[in-house]
């Protein structure tokens, strides 16, 4: 420990530099380097770092119905996501005789962009794909990121607040989406939309025996 003065005189007394390199240390740390050297060094490793960094697809899926409240919630949670630096798969999923009003769906979907223009911008527009009609966002620079989506008491939303179904996540390389990127549906949601399928055909034998 000494004198920043003195610690400055020593360092140029050999021909080097003082770098502070641990601001927030009781006292702070420096070290005598050459500082082209080390700051080079530092581009360097931080580059490497990044490159390392895991880019994930996170999902989140709605549906025509989807209410008010589990809309927030479910925009909370991307936000989250975006938050954290992960792209967003949006998925809007139709059911029975939701298909013949897709237009309602293409409706949402311009919602969510709108909702979310604070936190990401849109890397593929929505699009259909077989019964489900697909966004993928992209966060915005993180200077930039506003949430929005809140619960009553002024939290924002948590985790725990999120229902387990509505998540899939990916880990993606520096490709452009496709989609071969996408997980298939859940069984689940398929045996519900055979269902309605199964339900809707029914229905229109039973009017046909009445005709």
């Amino acid at each position: 420990m000494m004198d920043t003065r003195e610690a400055v005189q020593r360092a140029k007394a050999i021909g080097l530099d003082l770098v502070e390199v641990a601001a927030k240390a009781d006292p702070p740390v420096c070290r005598v380097v050459d500082y082209g050297k080390w700051k080079y060094e530092q581009s360097k490793l931080k580059k490497t770092t990044k490159s390392k960094a895991v880019t994930r697809l996170k999902e989140v899926k709605f549906r025509v119905r989807t209410e008010q409240h589990d809309y927030n919630i479910k925009l909370g949670r991307a936000e989250t996501f975006l938050d954290e630096g992960h792209k967003v798969r949006m998925q809007l999923q139709f059911r029975g005789r939701e298909n013949a009003h897709r237009e309602i769906g293409f409706e949402k979907m311009e919602r969510i962009k709108e909702d979310l223009k604070t936190m990401a911008h849109v890397d593929q527009e929505p699009k259909l794909v077989g019964r489900n009609i697909v966004m993928v966002l992209s966060p915005l620079p993180e200077g930039q990121r506003e949430r929005k989506f809140v619960l009553s008491h002024g939290d924002l939303i948590e985790e725990d607040d999120f229902e387990d179904d509505d998540l899939d996540g990916e880990e993606l390389g520096d490709g452009e989406l496709g989609d071969d990127d996408y997980d298939d549906d859940d069984d689940d949601e398929d045996e519900d939309e055979d269902g309605a399928e199964a339900e809707d055909e029914a229905e229109k034998g039973v009017e046909e025996g009445a005709q």
